[in-house]
């Protein structure tokens, strides 16, 4: 998908958000953490807008790959986007400082879900609890 992805911009074919956005989900789906980031400065390259698909895919993609500061960072930037975050985007930011032990992060961002009056899921309750078991 990244590849293939590529050789469209190569080609001089137009590529848009939803095409950055798909394939960031399929290399979210693959665990390759280091092309979900590399796609996500190309949008930038592009002019795209950021939109929180782009986050969250990429957010999750670090998550994957066991890389909670990169997720925590792009988490910190989502509202310099003027997004605001969801519930999925916490709940990869929860699992990915979870998958370290790095409970006190992820109780930290628990407790904005809270705060924020976000819809809690039965993945933050389960990313949280399994956090603190570490």
């Amino acid at each position: 998908a990244f590849q293939t992805f590529m050789v469209m911009g190569k080609c001089e074919l137009d590529v848009d958000a939803i095409s950055f956005n798909a394939a960031l989900s399929a290399c979210e789906k693959c665990g390759e953490w280091q092309k979900c980031l590399e796609l996500f400065r190309v949008m930038t390259q592009h002019k795209l807008e950021y939109d929180m698909i782009t986050f969250n895919a990429t957010i999750s993609a670090c998550e994957k790959g066991g890389e909670w500061q990169k997720a925590l960072k792009l988490l910190s930037t989502v509202g310099q986007h003027r997004l605001e975050s969801n519930v999925i985007t916490y709940n990869a930011a929860i699992s990915a400082c979870e998958k370290v032990g790095k409970w006190q992060k992820a109780l930290q961002l628990f407790s904005a879900v809270v705060q924020s009056n976000l819809q809690s899921d039965i993945i933050t309750f389960n990313a949280a609890i399994s956090a603190c078991e570490k």
